[in-house]
């Protein structure tokens, strides 16, 4: 049985390794910027007043990653928002391997063209590092979302992981996978 191997991997490896090395001047392979890990994030603060808000948003969570996610738990009071150490507040999945080429492949090429007035993603948000955040406003973008069925629309936080030096050589990986940064 031959062993599955994503689109986006495939382009990586065909296509952006070489480009990268020849724009980069790399001496070794292994200097090339690859992703690691892709992180996905829910935020509900009304889950302090409303549970089910908080079950939606988990369920909703698995159906766009394909992986089962992880309840979030608030790490400090405050008494503001009536919210105690220990509360369930939010939902994360983290991306590897193959679930991680797939989500990105998705992103890119089906939900992001979804979004409202679409004029590529912030070229800014990057940390330093070569890692990228993204902020979505709606996760009714995905696809496997079934409008009809969502308790409430939820923003989700994406955060791309790469093993880039620099800002610089992050967004020149992203670019090359297809990320449609805005000009």
């Amino acid at each position: 049985m031959k062993e599955y191997t994503p689109n986006l991997e495939k382009v990586y490896k065909d296509k952006v390794c070489k480009e990268m090395m020849e724009e980069f001047k790399y001496s070794s392979a292994m200097q090339i910027p690859r992703m690691e890990q892709i992180s996905v994030s829910i935020g509900c603060g009304d889950a302090i007043q409303n549970k089910k808000y908080l079950d939606s948003a988990v369920k909703e969570l698995e159906q766009i990653t394909g992986q089962k996610a992880m309840k979030t738990k608030a790490r400090k009071s405050i008494a503001n928002f009536k919210l105690r150490e220990g509360m369930e507040i939010g939902a994360k999945v983290t991306l590897r391997g193959n679930y991680m080429w797939e989500f990105l492949d998705r992103l890119v090429n089906v939900a992001l063209p979804r979004v409202k007035d679409f004029r590529g993603v912030n070229p800014k948000a990057f940390d330093g590092h070569g890692n990228y955040s993204l902020g979505i406003k709606e996760q009714i973008i995905f696809p496997e979302i079934d409008y009809d069925k969502i308790e409430r629309v939820s923003g989700l936080n994406v955060a791309i992981v790469t093993t880039a030096q620099s800002n610089e050589e992050g967004k020149a990986l992203l670019e090359k996978l297809g990320m449609p940064f805005r000009k």
